[in-house]
């Protein structure tokens, strides 16, 4: 064991030094090309490597390079050698260090944006937390932010891409780019990486129920189980809402006696007056009827939510039951749209039976019908319930059979 503080490190000397009985004991390396270069040794006989020079500022300060043997003295050397050299050229490494300790890491990043930003203003900010979990947290919650560059985002879009998930892909480079333009503005970071990186061309999807599907999809609709999950699917149809806005709608906000749905707040942040076709009057009033006491939602669930999550499996079993192929629950917002314009319901009436914010959103469904005349949304149910209930002489008949099986 060296008997005095400065001593001429070698990998021998190093590995000689015992552990001091308590606290810590700092050894100075007497070699001349290593100016400034220690060695810290504890009690615990941890071993680390830092340089401690006078900084420009005329402070001494200390900055720790790593662990030995993890670290070799070479190394460490070198390290050392490369510190003095940024100090000649004015700068603090120390500060430098301590800046890049505090800078948080995109995983800390988005946590706060989503309890500064998305929770009180993105009713959908739970798909940020699953599309992070999903696909952000493994490659970039550990980074600091600013090791979040262009090409990891160029190569994750890629990735996602390649999996197959081409419009996923997207999606997450636009949850990125969202949590660095708030952390901009928030003064949380300097620029967005994200910002002005190719995405995936997307094609429009404009799939709907055909006139010649809608009788299979209300035939499976009625042998469906679970009450629940199958006036979900009928009031997503009826409605031609979002399905998060159905999965949450709450009975406070539902008015039977003036037919009328309040949606406080849609995905464009704006309030809502949904009109409800006689049909989904029918459906909800026949939910009341057995509802409890304690039912804040109309479709209550277990989870900690307190009501329905997307009913993945119930959708397949009514696709199966109704042989049809390549229809999501989002299809049936757009079969609504697409039966208005079919019934000769304008543009502007569908975007605004849908709560579009722009007209280009609904250019969709003009490729349906070339001459749309304004017609409410009740001509495109009962327009629906007519092809669903063939034979059934009416409506109300179908109906009837959806609420006496609840």
């Amino acid at each position: 064991m060296p008997t005095s503080n400065r001593i001429n490190f070698t990998k021998e000397t190093i590995e000689a030094i015992a552990p001091p009985e308590k606290g810590r004991v700092t050894y100075h390396d007497t070699n001349k090309k290593a100016s400034g270069l220690q060695l810290r040794v504890t009690s615990t006989g941890t071993k680390t490597f830092c340089v401690f020079r006078r900084m420009n500022g005329g402070n001494p300060d200390r900055v720790t390079l790593g662990r030995f043997p993890l670290m070799t003295l070479e190394q460490a050397r070198k390290q050392a050698a490369l510190i003095s050299a940024s100090i000649a050229n004015g700068d603090n490494p120390a500060e430098v260090k301590r800046a890049h300790k505090a800078e948080p890491t995109f995983g800390e990043l988005f946590d706060e944006y989503i309890e500064r930003h998305a929770k009180p203003n993105k009713r959908t900010w739970e798909e940020d937390v699953q599309r992070f979990n999903q696909y952000l947290k493994k490659p970039l919650a550990s980074k600091k932010i600013k090791a979040v560059d262009r090409n990891s985002l160029s190569t994750l879009h890629g990735d996602i891409t390649n999996a197959g998930h081409p419009t996923v892909a997207n999606r997450v480079l636009a949850l990125v780019s969202s949590v660095f333009g708030w952390a901009i503005n928030a003064g949380r970071a300097d620029a967005n990486p994200a910002s002005g990186l190719r995405r995936n061309r997307e094609k429009s999807r404009d799939r709907f129920l055909q006139g010649d599907e809608i009788p299979r999809f209300f035939t499976a609709l009625a042998a469906e189980e679970n009450p629940t999950i199958r006036d979900y699917f009928l009031l997503s149809l009826l409605t031609g809402m979002r399905r998060s806005n159905v999965l949450s709608m709450e009975w406070k906000d539902i008015h039977l006696a003036r037919a009328e749905w309040r949606i406080e707040r849609t995905k464009n942040g704006e309030a809502m007056t949904v009109p409800l076709p006689p049909e989904a009057i029918r459906v909800l009033e026949e939910r009341k009827t057995k509802k409890k006491d304690s039912d804040k939602f109309v479709f209550p669930g277990t989870g900690k939510k307190g009501h329905l999550v997307e009913p993945k499996s119930g959708w397949e079993r009514v696709l199966s039951r109704a042989n049809l192929s390549n229809l999501r629950i989002h299809d049936l917002r757009r079969t609504l749209g697409s039966w208005q314009a079919k019934t000769g319901s304008s543009l502007v009436i569908i975007g605004k039976t849908l709560g579009h914010k722009n007209v280009a959103t609904t250019q969709i469904y003009a490729r349906l019908d070339s001459d749309p005349i304004r017609e409410s949304v009740n001509k495109a149910v009962e327009a629906i319930m007519q092809a669903a209930t063939t034979p059934i002489s009416s409506s109300t008949d179908i109906a009837d059979n959806f609420s006496s099986k609840s």
